[in-house]
């Protein structure tokens, strides 16, 4: 499948250890055993060694604690890893703690990504991939979907920061030449995410019987990828994306918030009086909803996992590994 580098890449992974991250790599590495992969990863209160345990019987994996925001230690690893690829992953993803907390967020998704950028360049690296979101376009009404040529029209300051950060890397490829490509992804589920995003959220606190908190009415609507589809969508661009592109990653697949809610009650055999309306957050967005057909065109990439397929399995996940909400990502 590789057609963008002639010899095995050695691939830099930040934020190894958080939820795509660390899926990302489980996936990986097993496929590509002749390529090498360092995971560095700060280990945050997202990011958790134990998500990526299992991965140390794999010889060309190595992790590495660290801030992707630590310049020196950046260039020490390009340098004495000879990375060829860097894929960034690392970043504070949630709205509510951006509205709360908007300067971590700017640290860590701009500032950071300027140190990983100085360094590719620096260090001639063949391919910058930085996971980005479908945020960053803002919001739709009923009709429409974003495409790679939306306009960055980001509502809340987690999007304002991605939308800095793509645009930092088209100005380091306009200025220093540097090769990248960006994936812009709708909302990600799947076992063992932070419990901070919607579907573990309710998932948990419905084990528990504990009352579940939705903004405004629930009737924001999110289009849903299942974290094994996204990966396999970042896997072919890493191999067949066109240098300089942007690819947006959807499924078609759009689901209420409140319906989210009802079919994961309904699955548990809990009572729908366990939901709890609460104001909306600031800036909220209406709805999300990617065109996916540049990258089904262009690489081939179709997602496989039907919503309510996804849904199914995430769910079980969690009936199956309560302990995991003590010690995330302990089990897989």
């Amino acid at each position: 499948m590789n057609q963008r580098f002639k010899d095995n890449p050695t691939i830099l992974v930040t934020g190894g250890a958080g939820f795509v991250g660390s899926n990302f790599l489980r996936l990986m590495l097993p496929k590509y055993p002749s390529y090498r992969f360092i995971n560095l990863d700060k280990l945050t209160y997202s990011g958790n060694i134990r998500n990526t345990a299992a991965l140390s019987v794999y010889e060309h994996y190595t992790f590495i604690q660290g801030d992707i925001c630590d310049r020196n230690l950046v260039d020490t690893i390009i340098r004495e890893h000879q990375i060829d690829v860097i894929i960034n992953f690392a970043g504070e993803s949630h709205v509510d703690r951006s509205i709360s907390d908007p300067e971590t967020f700017v640290t860590t998704n701009i500032n950071g990504t300027q140190s990983l950028l100085n360094a590719a360049v620096r260090y001639d690296i063949k391919l910058f991939l930085q996971i980005s979101t479908d945020e960053v376009y803002g919001s739709l009404d009923d009709t429409g979907y974003f495409t790679e040529n939306s306009p960055i029209v980001p509502n809340n300051p987690y999007s304002a920061s991605k939308a800095g950060a793509d645009m930092l890397i088209h100005s380091y490829s306009n200025t220093y030449g540097l090769p990248f490509n960006i994936v812009r992804f709708g909302n990600t589920y799947g076992p063992a995410q932070y419990p901070e995003k919607l579907i573990p959220m309710v998932i948990m606190n419905a084990l528990q019987d504990r009352k579940i908190l939705i903004h405004g009415e629930g009737l924001s609507i999110r289009d849903w990828v299942y974290v094994r589809d996204n990966n396999a969508a970042i896997d072919s661009v890493l191999h067949l994306g066109r240098s300089g592109e942007v690819y947006n990653i959807g499924s078609h697949q759009e689901v209420k918030t409140i319906d989210v809610t009802h079919y994961i009650l309904d699955m548990l055999g809990k009572p729908r009086s366990l939901i709890e309306f609460t104001p909306d957050r600031p800036g909220q967005d209406y709805r999300y909803a990617n065109n996916p057909a540049k990258i089904m065109n262009e690489l081939g990439w179709r997602p496989e996992y039907r919503f309510a397929e996804g849904l199914k399995l995430t769910v079980e996940w969690y009936a199956q590994h309560a302990d995991w909400w003590q010690e995330p990502a302990k089990l897989w």
